[in-house]
């Protein structure tokens, strides 16, 4: 049996390559760059573009179940084309917004085109990424061991992307999955405090917190460019994920009440429901992503 991931040198792509290629699968990894995706021995290494599906026909030979990266301007020609294809199974990455009812442009119309499609199904709906803070800090802790964050003490469940890809490998490669959804969380409440604090025990030097009002945050992400500069609005634009907006020009902590429990989406579960196997805590998260840090 082939299975086709694409999105394979992304952080839960390359993880969901790894773990098949564990289970004893003939695994095809897709990627728009084949020579530098650096991917394990025993994969077969692919070109091709999400965003192009015409160059998805012949990666899309000969393959039974695929890994989904949604790429929504092209999803349903890319669904569309896996179906004609043969596949059989679309295991999906998609988002926890889709649970919380608060994306309904980008997660949901792939997620009703995959369901459409006549395959078997699995939606994996991971809630805030743990690794979302290396793309925001890393550049400043590398810098000058700083993290700058207007909400210290904002209270988060992030999860391990590994965590992730070891639940859409379960779900290509086991039965039982098939027309469920599964949203995701970490395994545990933990601020950007706490965060700051494990990536320092994970490196082994203290890091300094920056705290700063949300228009300053903003300002310093913006300037900082790349995945900050593209997501800082939503991260500090709100309190909270309400679509309450916040005070541009109080600083987070100073007024903020420290939040006891974070709210998650409705029928929200961590990966051990589905892997059998502990979920990561954002401390292993750390240490794994150390020299990231470094």
């Amino acid at each position: 049996m082939t299975i086709l991931v694409t999105g394979a040198t992304g952080n839960v792509g390359r993880r969901v390559v790894g773990e098949l290629l564990r289970a004893g699968e003939d695994v095809r990894a897709l990627t728009r760059r084949p020579d530098s995706a650096g991917l394990p021995a025993g994969v077969e290494v692919v070109a091709g573009d999400m965003a192009r599906p015409q160059t998805l026909r012949d990666a899309l030979t000969g393959v039974e179940r695929m890994f989904l990266f949604p790429v929504l301007e092209a999803a349903q020609e890319v669904i569309d084309l896996a179906v004609k294809a043969g596949v059989r199974r679309i295991v999906l990455l998609s988002s926890a917004t889709v649970t919380a009812g608060w994306d309904t442009e980008y997660h949901l119309p792939v997620e009703r085109a995959v369901e459409a499609s006549g395959v078997e199904w699995t939606h994996v709906r991971p809630g805030e990424f743990a690794v979302n803070s290396l793309h925001m800090w890393g550049p400043s802790v590398r810098a000058r061991r700083t993290v700058v964050e207007p909400y210290p003490d904002r209270v988060g469940i992030p999860i391990h992307e590994w965590d992730i890809a070891d639940v859409a490998a379960a779900a290509l490669v086991e039965e039982g999955h098939v027309g469920t959804a599964y949203t995701l969380s970490g395994p545990g409440p933990v601020t950007p405090r706490e965060q700051v604090a494990a990536i320092a025990e994970a490196i082994g030097e203290e890091i300094r917190i920056e705290t700063v009002t949300p228009a300053e945050a903003r300002a310093f992400y913006h300037e900082q460019g790349g995945w900050a500069a593209a997501n800082v609005d939503f991260l500090f634009g709100y309190e909270d994920y309400s679509g309450v907006e916040s005070d541009p020009d109080e600083p987070g902590d100073a007024d903020e009440p420290e939040q006891a429990e974070p709210e998650t989406a409705p029928g929200t579960v961590t990966a051990d429901a589905v892997t059998g196997r502990a979920p990561r805590s954002y401390l292993t998260w750390a240490h794994d992503h150390a020299d990231d840090f470094r």
